[in-house]
C-alpha cells in the first residue's frame, strides 16, 4: 500500500476542529500531528484548509446484487458511494434471491471482495422460516439481522408476533428493523384506490403510508426489543410522533437506537408536486413539521445515525403510475454533500454531521478500528471543500440507473478526495477502482 500524507487539514473528529497533518501507511493512520511534511510518503496531499473528516459509513444500503444488476451493483453502487464520501456501508438482503442464508452472504462477501471500492458489511435478511439460520451467524462478520416490519413482500415480510417474538428473543446481533404496518397500509391503499383507481396522485403517498403506520409498526418493535432485551436500530424514522419512542440518553447508555435518511432530512411533501415519483420511497417523505422534527431529534440525541437508504431504480421503473413505480432513491454520492448544506444553513453543526454520520454508526454496529481519526485505525477518510460548488446532472452521476433526486442543486460543497483502508479511491473528480474495500469487522 501506497504511503500517502495530507497536509494542512482542518481536522472534524470526535467533537472538534484543529488544524494538523495526517500520515498514513499500511493502510491505517500512522501519525495525527502538525509539522509532518518530512514524512517520505508516495503520495502527498495539500489540504490547504479543507475539511478532513472520517468517511461517512452508510448503515442502510440496497446495492441490488445478486438479481436486480440492471439497477445497480455492489461495483456500481460503491463507486457512487466513494465518490460522494462514503467509506463503508452495510447492504441489505431484498435481493433475488434474498439474502436469508448463510450460504448467500458468503456469496455477497465473496463478489464485494473483487467489485467493491469501499468497505462493505452485510445484513442477514429474517424471513418466517429462518431462525435456525439467525441463531447460527458468526456476529463477527454480519452487521446485524434485518426486519421489514411492513412494506415487503415474500418471505421477507415478518409482520406476524409469534414469528416476531422469537427473532427478538433469539438473534444474537443488533436488529434492525424496516417500521410501517401492513394492515394499515393496505386499508388506506382500497380507500385510495377507489377514488383514483391505478393512477394515485402522488401526493397521496404520505396519505396511504401515513403517521399511524409507521407510529403503531415502530412502537411495536420498541415493545418486542423491551420485552426481549434485543439490541435494536429502527430504520429511517419519518415522523414526529415516533420520537417520542426514543431516548435522549447518551449513545454509550442505549441498547435502543434510532436512524434518520438523507432524503427525508432534506425534502418535504413540497417537493411531490416537481419531483413527483422520483421521491417516492417508503416510508414516505411528509410534511414540513415532520421533517423539522427530525432535525430537531438529530440535534437533541434521540436520532443517533444518519444513512442513506439508498435504492436504485431505472428511470423508466420510476416514472411508471403510483401503485407501479418503486420506491426507493439512488442517494449514496449526495448524502454527506446533502447534510453540508445542513452546516451551511446553520442546522447542522460539523462536528454533529462526523457524529451522526460516521462516529454513531461504528459504535452502533461496533465496527472494529473504523468512523474516527485515530493513530491506528484503518485510513477511511474524506476531504471535503466547502466553498466548491456543483450542480448535480446526469453527467456526474455515478449510480448505475443514471439519474439523481437532486439533479439540477445545486450544491455548496465538494468531496476532493476519498480514502478507503488507507487507498486513494475518489480523487480530483476521478475514481481510481485498482483496490478493493475490506471487509468489515464487528467487535462482539
Amino acid at each position: 500500500m501506497k504511503k500517502i500524507l495530507i497536509i494542512n487539514a482542518r481536522i472534524v473528529n470526535e467533537g472538534s476542529i484543529f488544524p494538523g497533518d495526517v500520515f498514513i501507511q499500511n493502510g491505517r493512520i500512522d501519525t495525527i500531528g502538525k509539522g509532518l511534511t518530512g514524512r517520505q510518503a508516495d503520495i502527498t496531499i495539500d489540504a490547504a484548509g479543507r475539511v478532513l473528516m472520517p468517511g461517512m459509513i452508510d448503515g442502510h444500503a440496497h446495492f441490488r446484487e445478486p438479481g436486480l444488476t440492471h439497477k445497480g451493483d455492489i461495483a456500481s453502487e460503491s463507486r457512487a458511494a466513494v465518490a460522494g464520501g462514503i467509506t463503508s456501508y452495510l447492504e441489505m438482503p431484498n435481493t433475488l434471491p434474498p439474502t436469508t442464508t448463510d450460504k448467500r452472504l458468503v456469496e455477497k462477501n465473496r463478489i464485494a471482495s473483487r467489485t467493491s471500492l469501499a468497505n462493505y458489511g452485510f445484513y442477514l435478511g429474517a424471513s418466517a422460516d429462518n431462525l435456525d439460520e439467525i441463531k447460527g451467524i458468526d456476529p463477527r462478520r454480519v452487521c446485524g439481522i434485518k426486519v421489514f416490519m411492513g412494506a415487503s413482500t415474500g418471505n421477507l415480510l415478518v409482520d406476524q408476533p409469534d414469528a416476531l417474538g422469537r427473532i427478538f428473543a433469539e438473534a444474537p446481533v443488533l436488529v434492525a428493523v424496516h417500521c410501517e404496518d401492513t394492515a394499515i397500509i393496505q386499508k388506506n391503499e382500497t380507500v385510495f384506490r377507489s377514488r383514483f383507481g391505478e393512477d394515485v396522485p402522488i401526493l397521496h403517498h404520505p396519505d396511504i403510508r401515513n403517521v399511524d403506520a409507521c407510529y403503531q409498526s415502530t412502537s411495536l418493535a420498541v415493545k418486542l426489543a423491551r420485552q426481549h432485551g434485543t439490541r435494536l436500530h429502527v430504520l429511517h424514522l419519518s415522523t414526529q410522533k415516533e420520537l417520542s419512542l426514543f431516548s435522549s440518553a447518551p449513545l454509550s447508555q442505549k441498547t435502543i437506537t434510532a436512524e434518520a435518511c438523507v432524503h427525508h432530512l432534506f425534502f418535504t411533501i413540497d417537493d411531490y408536486r416537481d419531483k413527483g415519483t422520483l421521491i417516492k420511497c417508503n416510508p414516505a417523505i411528509k410534511a414540513r413539521r415532520h421533517r423539522a422534527a427530525l432535525i430537531g431529534a438529530v440535534l437533541d440525541g434521540r436520532i443517533d445515525t444518519i444513512a442513506t437508504d439508498h435504492a436504485p431504480h431505472t428511470l423508466a421503473e420510476k416514472e411508471k403510475t403510483y401503485f407501479k413505480a418503486p420506491s426507493g432513491l439512488p442517494l449514496v454520492q449526495h448524502a454527506l454533500v446533502s447534510l453540508l448544506e445542513g452546516y451551511h444553513r446553520g442546522a447542522f453543526s460539523l462536528e454533529l454531521i462526523v457524529e451522526k454520520a460516521a462516529h454513531a454508526p461504528a459504535i452502533v454496529f461496533q465496527i472494529e478500528d473504523r468512523g474516527f481519526i485515530r493513530e491506528g485505525y484503518w485510513a477511511d477518510l474524506v476531504l471535503v471543500d466547502l466553498d466548491r460548488p456543483w450542480t448535480v446532472s446526469p453527467k456526474t452521476n455515478q449510480s448505475r440507473c443514471g439519474w439523481s433526486p437532486f439533479d439540477g442543486y445545486r450544491f455548496r460543497s465538494s468531496v476532493i478526495t476519498t480514502i478507503v483502508s488507507g487507498h486513494l479511491a475518489w480523487h480530483a473528480g476521478k475514481i481510481d477502482s485498482g483496490t478493493a474495500g475490506q471487509p468489515l469487522e464487528f467487535q462482539r
